[in-house]
């Protein structure tokens, strides 16, 4: 007798907790302890819905940048690319008011090129290159700790995809927030300030369609 009754009471108990679980889904909460559940993203190539910190900590979402050309770059201050930063300022100030932006991430993933803080690799930036295109926090741009824009933009197809190779790797986004093309630096480069043909073309390609 004692089994049955405590049968029943974790029975209704189960159906209880069945019922609220129902009632949060519809009305579109999640249950305790739980993170709400997002939707399947629509676009696997949309890149754009992240929010991340600038270089001085202010939180920023990315789609503050829909509607512009985009170029995504991983940067490092001790590295034999990091003349592209004279290449990148040029190119943003040539086309800023066509709608380019550059968006620029210190990583310190190959060679731990990119040793400094945040504080410090702004001082640099602007005091060396004069940078003045947005610039964000350090963050991972392969391996475990991987960001997850970087996870996002490693995940498309070839040749798109995979991890950056080395610093000044640039991944390039439409006016609709698709990354549509990737631009690993050259060696043929090293030590300049110039930047791949083929970038400056596409870049300018995109700017001109609007």
């Amino acid at each position: 007798m004692n089994r049955c009754v405590v049968w029943i009471s974790a029975a209704a108990v189960i159906g209880a907790a069945g019922g609220l679980g129902a009632a949060a889904a519809a009305a579109g909460g999640a249950q305790p302890g739980t993170a709400p559940k997002t939707p399947a993203l629509a676009d696997p190539a949309y890149v754009l819905d992240f929010t991340v910190k600038r270089i001085d900590g202010t939180e920023e979402s990315l789609e503050k940048y829909k509607g512009k050309v985009v170029v995504i770059v991983n940067v490092a201050s001790k590295c034999g690319f990091t003349s592209q930063y004279e290449g990148l300022q040029r190119l943003y100030e040539e086309h800023q008011d066509q709608g380019l932006v550059i968006l620029g991430f210190p990583a310190n993933n190959f060679n731990h090129q990119e040793p400094g803080t945040n504080e410090e690799i702004a001082e640099f930036c602007s005091g060396k290159f004069s940078v003045t295109f947005p610039m964000f926090e350090k963050i991972s741009v392969k391996g475990e700790d991987q960001h997850p824009l970087y996870k996002r933009l490693a995940a498309q197809p070839a040749p798109i995809g995979g991890p950056p190779k080395w610093n000044f790797t640039k991944f390039v986004v439409d006016r609709e927030g698709r990354v549509v093309a990737r631009f690993d630096a050259d060696t043929a480069d090293v030590r300049t300030g110039t930047l791949e043909p083929d970038l400056v073309r596409k870049v300018e390609e995109l700017l001109a369609a609007k």
